[in-house]
């Protein structure tokens, strides 16, 4: 995969000393798991971000972002809206070659497909972009991460494969990196909880911003501009997939489904959890805690 110079190591995510206030949107119902926000911005305010860049190009909403957002990072998976981000981003680099350079956050579950992790190599030469890799805590390798929790946990525990291979990864890459505010490739026309997505928002719990560039785009639009512009892409994406997760819960999508429909086929499931208010599996651990802190003060 990424070669050691590019990856970055685990850590905890360390407890703020405070709260953030109710105004700002930063206040997390879970203090443990996040750092205070790097930025703050009242409601009213982000309300009009929002109206103002709801009619700009992602271009143009890139550029801004550059320029008002510290410690920006893009977190992608590579997938075809990421990496028009990264293009218009290389494109912008040129232009103002003294701004701010946008690093990537990777989540490596050990289960992407090969085409996958080669697509990675291939944008690192084409952008001279650094990635880093965050991959589940304490292994390395497929096997290692059977060893510990056995063979197809993406099946008998999708939320807690979820949390470990995803959900904790970018929590701790957020910490790791001191992230205020990341670019995402999430678009309205992908469907589900996506629809009514804001350009920017608040990710209170995880003490972030989240920056959706191509919230008004549809999918005809990027491929277009992945066409126009030459822009590497999965070589899955030939082969009727849309949107590539990881090999065991991705399948081609039919004509006529759904963008997302090849993810998760069958399951009762959209999101893997890293852009939910919280986990299944998050929500279970916070209800253990206080169950087990219940057994302590009755004992």
């Amino acid at each position: 995969m990424a070669d050691d110079s590019r990856t970055e190591t685990s850590s905890q995510l360390s407890s703020p000393a405070d709260h953030g206030s109710v105004d700002s949107g930063f206040v997390s119902p879970n203090l443990s798991t996040v750092s205070l926000p790097r930025i703050a911005l009242t409601q009213p305010h982000l309300q009009h971000l929002n109206k103002q860049l709801e009619s700009m190009h992602p271009r143009d909403i890139l550029r801004f972002c550059k320029i008002f957002f510290p410690s920006l990072y893009q977190s992608t998976a590579f997938g075809l809206t990421g990496l028009v981000t990264v293009d218009m981003l290389s494109k912008l680099d040129k232009e103002s070659p003294d701004s701010q350079q946008i690093d990537l956050i990777f989540l490596d579950t050990l289960y992407h497909f090969q085409e996958t992790y080669d697509l990675v190599e291939r944008v690192k030469e084409r952008y001279n972009v650094k990635v880093h890799v965050f991959k589940p805590a304490d292994v390395e390798t497929v096997e290692q991460f059977e060893a510990l929790y056995g063979e197809k946990l993406y099946e008998t525990s999708s939320d807690l494969y979820d949390w470990i291979a995803k959900v904790e990864p970018l929590q701790r890459a957020y910490s790791e990196l001191k992230v205020a505010a990341v670019l995402t490739g999430r678009r309205r026309s992908q469907g589900g909880q996506r629809g009514s997505l804001p350009v920017i928002e608040l990710d209170d719990e995880r003490g972030v911003i989240k920056i959706n560039p191509f919230a008004n785009w549809s999918f005809a639009q990027v491929k277009d501009y992945i066409t126009e512009h030459n822009v590497p892409y999965n070589a899955l994406l030939d082969r009727g997939y849309k949107s590539v997760g990881d090999w065991h819960s991705t399948v081609p999508v039919a004509e006529g489904e759904d963008e997302r429909a090849g993810r998760w086929k069958g399951q009762d499931k959209t999101e893997c959890g890293i852009h939910n208010k919280q986990s299944r599996y998050a929500q279970w651990l916070v209800q253990q805690a206080a169950r087990q802190q219940g057994q302590q003060v009755q004992a």
